[in-house]
Formats: C-alpha cells, sequence, structure tokens
C-alpha cells in the first residue's frame, strides 16, 4: 500500500518536490545537497544568506485523520485507498504501562504510528502544504525537519524575510494542528570562506523568543558551520567511530576473538559508514584526513594481526580495507552518480542539475537559483561542470555541479545516463525501458568500483616486494582464527619471525633458515623450497608451486585449512627460543 501511495502522491502533485525522506530514492544526502548548491550559487553575486532551521513538535502525533481524508478525495485518489488510510488512522487506543499503572486503555482521535513504513508517506502528505516558494530563497524539509533559506543584501534584509515567512508558515501549522518546537530552532548566517568581514550577530525575535545566530548547526546528522566547512563534521564523525571502536575491539584480542572475516564485516559494515558519513557531500580536508587516517589504520591492524612495523599500504591490502582517500572520493562518485541518473521530477538535488547535462529527462527546479549567476565577472561567474577545476582554482563548481563533473569518466560510450525510476513517470515522456536502465546504472556502479580499485592501486603503492593486488573482498583464508590467519599475513608483509624478516631488536641478524641451516628463511624457502619441511610439504601441499596472488593456496580451503594447522602446531614463523 505505501508503494501504491507513493506512486499515487507523486503523480497527482500531492508531495512537494522538495520534500525529501521516506520517499523512493530520496535521502538526507539530497536535502543538504540542495541546501548548500543553493548557498553557493546565491553568494556568488555577493549576497547575503541566511538559513531557519524548524522542527515539527510531535508531527507523527498530530496528524487528523479527516482533514487527510479531505485533501486525498479533493486530489481524485482513488475511494478505496481513501478508506483503507481512514481505517489505518482510526479506532485507535492507547495505554500507558508503568509500575502501578491501571492498565486502561483510551481511544485515541489523531495521530499515526511511528513503526508503520506508512505512517512516514501519510505525514509528508499531511504537511506538505507547509512548503512555499521563496524568490531568491529555498524551503526544503526532511520529514519533519524544515530549512527556510533566504538571499538579500544585507543579514538584517533576511531577518524581516524570515519572519515573514514563518509567519505564513506557523498560521499554515495551525490550520493542519502542527507547531514548531522553540528549543530546536536554530538561526545561521552563511560565509564565504574567503570573507573577512566580522561574523553577524544579528538575531531573529519569532512569536516572543529571540533567537541568536549559531556558530555550528546540526542538521540531519550534518554538522553544518557558516563557511561550510567539513572539518567540524569529520571531527565530531571521528570521534564517534573512536567511541564505537574502543567498545567493539574487545570482540578480538590479537590471539583471540571473532575470526578475520568477522572483523572486516565489523569494519566496513559499523566503523566505516560511521565514519564517512557525509562524505558523499563535503570532501574532507587535510587536516581532517591526517585524524581518519591514523584512526583508519588502527582499525586495520585490528583486523589483520599486522606488527606495527608494517606498511600501512600493505595493510590495507591484506585488511581488503581501502585508503579513507580513496573511499571518500568513490563515495562522492556513487553520490554523482545516484544523483544524475535519479528522475529530476522526484528529486530536489538532481533538479538542480545543469541545463546542458545529458540526462533523459529536461525538467529542472522551478524555484532554483541558477539565473543569479549569469552575467557575472569572470571571479564569480562558476565553473561549467565540464571543466576541469584549474590550479591555483580561481574559479570552482557549485556543488551540483562539481558532482556532474564526476561523472564524465562514467558518460564515456553513452549519450545519455540512465534514469532510474521508482514510480511511473509522467506521462509524455519518452524513455528506455526501466529494466535497461536498470542494468546500466549496475554496470555503472560497477565501473565506479573498479576506479576505486585503480585509485587504490595508484594512490597507496606497496613496496616492491610485495605483489598482491588490492581487494574489497575478504580473503577466503581470513575465514581462520584469528592468530593463525594473522601469522598468514605476517608473512605475507614481510614482517613476520622469519630470518630474512629483521626486527629492530636485532641489529646483526642471522638470516639462515633456523631448521635447515642451508639457505636464508625466506616466505617461499619456509613453505615450498625447505628441505627440513618437506614431509609436511608433500604431505599437505603438494600441488602448491607458487606463493603469487592466484596460487590456489589462498583459494582452496583443503590447502590452507591443514597448512594453517600444521603451521601453529610446528611453530613456524614463531619467535626464536
Amino acid at each position: 500500500m505505501t508503494v501504491r501511495l507513493s506512486a499515487i502522491a507523486k503523480s497527482k502533485g500531492l508531495l512537494h518536490p522538495n520534500q525529501c525522506g521516506s520517499l523512493p530514492g530520496l535521502s538526507s544526502t539530497d536535502a543538504c545537497l540542495a541546501l548548500t548548491h543553493e548557498i553557493r550559487t546565491l553568494q556568488r553575486p555577493r549576497l547575503e544568506v541566511s538559513t531557519l532551521f524548524l522542527d515539527i513538535i510531535a508531527g507523527f502525533d498530530n496528524v487528523n485523520a479527516s482533514t487527510l481524508r479531505a485533501r486525498l478525495l479533493a486530489s481524485h485518489v482513488p475511494f478505496y485507498m481513501v478508506d483503507w488510510v481512514s481505517s489505518f488512522l482510526s479506532e485507535r487506543t492507547y495505554t500507558l504501562v508503568f509500575q502501578g499503572s491501571p492498565n486502561l486503555s483510551s481511544p485515541v482521535s489523531v495521530g499515526t504510528l511511528q513503526g508503520s513504513p506508512i505512517s512516514l508517506l501519510l505525514f509528508l502528505l499531511y504537511v506538505a502544504t507547509l512548503h512555499m516558494s521563496v524568490p531568491k530563497g529555498l524551503m526544503v524539509s526532511y520529514v519533519d525537519d524544515f530549512s527556510i533559506t533566504v538571499a538579500s543584501s544585507t543579514y538584517r534584509g533576511n531577518i524581516r524575510r524570515l519572519q515573514e515567512l514563518f509567519t505564513t508558515i506557523s498560521a499554515r501549522g495551525r490550520d493542519l494542528g502542527v507547531s514548531f518546537s522553540v528549543p530546536k530552532t536554530e538561526l545561521i548566517h552563511w560565509r564565504t570562506p574567503s570573507q573577512r568581514s566580522p561574523r553577524s550577530t544579528a538575531p531573529i525575535e519569532l512569536e516572543g523568543h529571540l533567537f541568536h545566530p549559531s556558530e555550528v548547526v546540526r542538521w540531519l546528522d550534518y554538522w553544518f558551520t557558516p563557511a561550510l566547512s567539513p572539518m567540524h563534521h569529520f571531527r565530531h564523525r571521528l570521534s564517534l567511530a573512536q567511541a564505537v571502536f574502543s567498545f567493539v575491539k574487545r570482540l578480538s584480542s590479537p590471539g583471540a576473538g571473532v575470526r578475520p572475516f568477522l572483523c572486516h564485516r565489523i569494519a566496513i559494515g559499523l566503523l566505516c559508514p560511521i565514519l564517512t558519513y557525509g562524505a558523499d557531500l563535503p570532501t574532507p580536508t587535510y587536516t581532517a584526513l591526517r585524524g581518519m587516517n591514523s584512526f583508519w589504520h588502527r582499525v586495520q591492524r585490528w583486523t589483520t594481526n599486522n606488527f606495527f612495523s608494517t606498511p600501512t599500504s600493505i595493510l590495507a591490502r591484506e585488511a581488503c580495507l581501502p585508503p579513507i582517500v580513496s573511499y571518500c572520493r568513490y563515495r562522492r562518485r556513487l553520490a554523482a552518480l545516484r544523483v544524475a541518473c535519479a528522475p529530476p521530477y522526484a528529486n530536489s538535488a538532481s533538479a538542480r542539475l545543469p541545463s546542458s547535462f545529458h540526462s533523459l529527462s529536461s525538467i529542472r527546479a522551478q524555484d532554483s537559483s541558477r539565473h543569479v549567476t549569469k552575467g557575472l565577472s569572470s571571479v564569480y561567474l562558476p565553473l561549467d561542470w565540464q571543466t576541469k577545476v584549474p590550479s591555483p582554482p580561481l574559479r570552482k563548481h557549485l556543488p551540483i555541479d562539481a558532482l556532474a563533473h564526476l561523472t564524465l569518466p562514467l558518460q564515456e560510450g553513452l549519450t545519455y545516463l540512465p534514469l532510474v525510476q521508482h514510480n511511473s513517470p509522467p506521462p509524455g515522456t519518452n524513455i528506455p525501458p526501466p529494466d535497461l536502465m536498470r542494468r546500466t546504472y549496475r554496470a555503472l556502479q560497477a565501473q565506479t568500483r573498479h576506479m576505486l580499485l585503480q585509485d587504490w592501486a595508484t594512490e597507496d603503492p606497496t613496496p616492491p616486494y610485495y605483489n598482491y593486488p588490492p581487494s574489497l573482498t575478504p580473503h577466503p583464508f581470513m575465514g581462520l582464527g584469528k592468530f593463525v590467519a594473522g601469522r598468514i599475513r605476517q608473512m605475507r608483509a614481510a614482517k613476520s619471525y622469519l630470518a630474512v624478516h629483521p626486527s629492530w631488536s636485532d641489529e646483526d641478524p642471522d638470516l639462515t633458515c633456523p631448521r635447515c641451516g642451508t639457505e636464508p628463511e625466506t616466505f617461499r624457502h619456509a613453505i615450498l623450497t625447505c628441505p627440513a619441511r618437506s614431509r609436511d610439504r608433500d604431505l599437505l601441499l603438494k600441488d602448491v608451486s607458487s606463493l603469487e596472488h592466484d596460487a590456489t593456496l589462498w583459494t582452496d580451503p583443503t590447502k590452507y585449512k591443514p597448512w594453517a594447522s600444521t603451521s601453529r602446531s610446528r611453530k613456524r614463523a614463531f619467535p626464536q627460543t
């Protein structure tokens, strides 16, 4: 029912184009991207930009079933669907549960459940009328979080415009029975990175409350500063990831605990999303990347059980965890591909793509402020989306144009990028079959993944003695115990207890194999050619003749499992006593 109602709501215009969240193909990134794009666009003609962030108080608890039913009927939604929604919202009861409670049920006349997937859609339909057109500005929302952005020649003028818009939206909210939270209302005056004038401290007065401009605003879990610097955001993400890692690492000590395969899954499925959340919108600064890299190396070492002397480039390949710089660029490419392939009539960020972008849809946002950049001098004129940023960067792209520029390598051989449809397209559009576009989109995602591996190999090269290629898929031997898998990785990384892998504690090491005493104890000698280990080798590694990346020893469980077990029992690559 949620899918059906969502498609009907889009086709009948029941949802505003700037509403994001709880809809197919929309996320918090789209709302933040549309906001930052409009801010940077309005700043190009040297206008002062301000934003008021609002939050609806108990929005789901104030949905009136009769008001919503009347709006659905007025928009000619099928009667069976309107009746279903009315039945869903009516005849509800609630019970207060606490120690000594009478356990009595009471009827509920308004509100919708927050745990149901259709409740979010019903709430969006209910509050869609709060949206309005803002000349030289933007109103964008994510479920119950609203932002109103305006621009004028002065911050004082922005305050007056925001007060007028707040009065209008509050009046509309009262008609719906909703209001905005005072503690969650925030004001921010935006600045450019090169702006040197004193910060504006002009407050805004709303319904008898005075709100001073904030230095940092948290909206949709993105941290915004007046200059839109990503430093504060990624410093916060790093602290969150470090706090989670301090608990997670207790699951697996260096010699025991969960297997490396599960450590890899924890790192890539839990720690990496926490650390890099928001990397598809702002790019981490050099200072932020230093802290993120240091933390990520600790995670890689925890996953692999390698020594601290192991080069970080080898550490990343053994852990199958890409470097943060390459991964953040990969996240931005994926975000660029998703925005470029999203239908502009259903995505507020895609609707702000340049008109010359190679899209199957020519629809663009009516409230876009891109027109204010026409006729500007060369210093303030935005860079064309197909042009590379010069060095030094005298001119830059607008935020959405920068993402569009990242899709240029993916557009080779294509006339247009595919348009991924989550609902039926508007009538009169001539686009290829949806199945063909979905297959093309998945192929472009695979190409983006291949570009990640290329960047990884190019930007983070390993020493000449290490010849294993980067991989995003965990090695099969990561299913072994952490202690044994760690010994294997140490030998592959040439930082182990083998004789030819010297340690800082021994200034004059003896490189001869302590078992046969004939040759230096290299990795290949210890596994494939040592005469003292010929019996074990003939029994377990009879068909193994190579230790390269494509050797069967690393992929065949019938070979690496007995070999790993024997290596532990015979103390192979153990410290000499």
